[in-house]
């Protein structure tokens, strides 16, 4: 199996990443949409998005991606979504407000076998930030640059006293990128569809996906139920 977590061989430039965060504070930061999620404050800016507009901060497979107006005002992060030779789908900041918390969650079909990979950059971020997946703590640094697989179970909590701020990117897995995650060590021909969970890990699985019930979990719950 490929690793939870992996970080990249590449950083980034913390006070250009924090130059342009403060373009992008001056918008609408739109509260995320998923509500039973988080307590406390949990907000996005798009600098790509389905509609092509700056509060649109839904991100779903399969649909046509625009660049944002803002996106037009930020070289640097043009600069950090061009190093990724492969097509980008949702760009944006997010941002968990001091003393706040996404609880443990799984986002279907965001593994790197899926065909897709989630990269986050933390442009703000401090030692009092946790952010776990599959139950490891990852320990991002400003300027870095991490993958992880998020269909598995994941959660932060931010128990400083300042927002923690992450550039987020949406890629399609491609030749690229499989070059890239071979050098990291991944084995690019694993498949998860092939894992077979034990029970115990199955009733995990499904106890935290009935906790956010929808169309597409309950699916996911019925496939496991039938396995």
């Amino acid at each position: 199996m490929n690793p939870s977590s992996s970080k990249l061989p590449i950083s980034f430039s913390i006070d250009k990443l924090q130059k342009e965060l403060a373009i992008c504070e001056n918008d609408l930061w739109t509260p995320h949409f998923n509500t039973g999620r988080y307590e406390g404050n949990w907000t996005s800016v798009s600098l790509r998005s389905q509609s092509g507009l700056v509060n649109d901060i839904t991100s779903f497979p399969d649909v046509e991606y625009k660049d944002t107006e803002l996106l037009n005002s930020c070289q640097y992060f043009k600069e950090i979504m061009d190093w990724f030779q492969c097509e980008k789908e949702a760009v944006r900041l997010l941002r968990l407000g001091p003393e706040s918390e996404i609880k443990e969650h799984v986002d279907n079909d965001t593994s790197y076998e899926d065909g897709f990979f989630r990269i986050h950059i933390p442009i703000i971020t401090n030692d009092e930030v946790f952010f776990y997946v599959d139950k490891k703590r990852v320990p991002m640094k400003m300027g870095e640059c991490w993958y992880a697989n998020f269909q598995l179970v994941h959660s932060v909590e931010n128990k400083s006293s300042e927002p923690r701020i992450h550039l987020t990117l949406d890629c399609i897995r491609n030749d690229w990128s499989d070059k890239l995650f071979t050098e990291m060590g991944f084995d690019i021909h694993y498949s998860s569809k092939k894992e077979q969970y034990s029970d115990k890990v199955k009733q995990q699985i499904i106890a935290e996906l009935s906790r956010n019930p929808s169309e597409v979990n309950n699916k996911v719950i019925a496939d496991l139920l039938a396995k």
